[in-house]
């Protein structure tokens, strides 16, 4: 299969292979992708109560927050006081990917290397804070940095600012899809000739009073306060809703030759992209996971990838109980009687959702699974749902030989993406 991606062509260009060299993540799990990794390994749930704001009034009281993250270990304080969280999550996150892929300070052709960073919802905090300040004090008591730090692309800027990149550099929003579309459109820009390397993912920071009681008062949120390591638990007969995290997932992909003729060290190959759109409503998917079959049946025919390949499947599993029933239905549709091979399981169970960054954070755990074998449980696995009975490696990490690895997300308005990673083979 390999041999016949890096001869297809496009046009005029060899299409090219294009390999993982770098990780990076900051998640409600752990501040590393060391971190994070033990602690999906060992089933940690990252939900606990509130403590970025008082949420005494909220209908919810928990979520799945980020903890001790110190911003200085990748900025100068002054720095940090003129980025929102979000974008402080995405320096660190993308500090520690360019870091593993061995290319800090040393990109062989910044013009050839870009950035792109998918962001849900942007700069929340500073939104708000500066909303405040505007009602009760008045217009001169708006930050001039409140632009600047609130407006979704500004971590893509500020990454390719600090690196020097100057390669396609945007951002991406498409709600909960953001950083599944920032990967993907990253690796058919190096597929197809047009960069050599990019950094890219997502970063979100949307726990904040006004984004909680939005999502609480649309009926999206768990409301198990009393219980909150418990409160998410995709797939599960009980499951009422998900629960919001922050947090960023960042990757380096290259092209192999340009990965291989720098001596890196490659942890995975991505091998497929697809996306569509449901076409049918704000918030919720149809009830066959039609948009969802689209995405996945186009990620398989761009890699060339025979469904029977597929040994696991990170799912976008919010614990809601439309989503989760459709994207189900959606796999059985794809992978027929293979479904019952696949694993299809949910960190999200741990980790909350991270919104824009759920698909950075998630592809970036699909390629550890396929490099180590190693699959982290869906916790919180108690009451049978007959609707949701795929094997998602219940309430324990179990280990399996991974040939191909998928990771689905989809959003608000209809968007999905599904991405495809394999071990490196040469």
């Amino acid at each position: 299969m390999l041999s016949s991606i890096s001869t297809r062509r496009s046009g005029s260009n060899r299409v090219r292979r294009v390999v993982v060299t770098g990780l990076g993540l900051v998640t409600p799990v752990g501040n590393t992708v060391e971190e994070s990794w033990a602690g999906l390994l060992a089933g940690r749930s990252g939900a606990a109560p509130i403590t970025k704001f008082d949420a005494a009034r909220q209908g919810v009281r928990f979520a799945c927050e980020v903890k001790g993250f110190d911003p200085t270990q990748y900025m100068d304080r002054k720095e940090a006081r003129r980025y929102d969280l979000f974008a402080q999550y995405g320096l660190g996150a993308a500090q520690q990917a360019v870091a593993q892929s061995g290319l800090e300070g040393k990109f062989p052709a910044p013009e050839r290397t870009g950035v792109l960073i998918g962001s849900g919802i942007g700069g929340m905090q500073t939104f708000e804070d500066n909303c405040r300040a505007f009602i009760e004090k008045g217009p001169d008591r708006v930050s001039p940095f409140f632009v600047p730090m609130f407006i979704p692309d500004i971590a893509a800027g500020l990454v390719s600012i600090r690196y020097g990149l100057k390669g396609p550099n945007y951002a991406t929003v498409s709600a909960c899809a953001s950083s599944a579309h920032a990967i993907g459109e990253s690796y058919r820009y190096i597929r197809d000739g047009i960069a050599d390397a990019m950094v890219c993912g997502g970063a979100e920071a949307a726990i904040t009073g006004l984004a909680v009681a939005a999502f609480n008062n649309m009926k999206a949120l768990s409301t198990r306060n009393d219980d909150p390591e418990k409160a998410s638990r995709p797939f599960d007969g009980d499951r009422d809703g998900f629960v919001l995290g922050d947090g960023a997932g960042m990757v380096v992909l290259e092209a192999l030759e340009h990965a291989e003729a720098r001596g890196a060290v490659i942890l995975g190959e991505v091998i497929g992209y697809g996306l569509s759109g449901d076409a049918h409503h704000i918030t919720s998917p149809p009830d066959n996971g039609e948009g969802a079959q689209l995405a996945m049946r186009m990620c398989l025919k761009d890699g060339l990838i025979d469904p029977a390949e597929v040994d696991y499947i990170n799912a976008h599993g919010t614990s809601t109980q439309q989503g989760d029933v459709a994207e189900t239905r959606a796999v059985k549709a794809v992978f027929g009687d293979h479904a019952r091979k696949v694993v299809f399981n949910s960190t999200k169970s741990m980790t909350g959702h991270l919104l824009g960054a759920a698909g950075g954070l998630e592809f970036c755990v699909s390629t550890l699974v396929a490099s180590t074998c190693k699959i982290p449980p869906t916790i919180n696995q108690v009451t049978p749902d007959p609707e949701c009975d795929l094997f998602s490696a219940p309430n324990k990490m179990i280990e399996r030989p991974i040939r191909v690895a998928l990771s689905n997300s989809f959003g608000f308005g209809g968007h999905n993406v599904t991405l495809a990673v394999r071990r490196f083979e040469e």
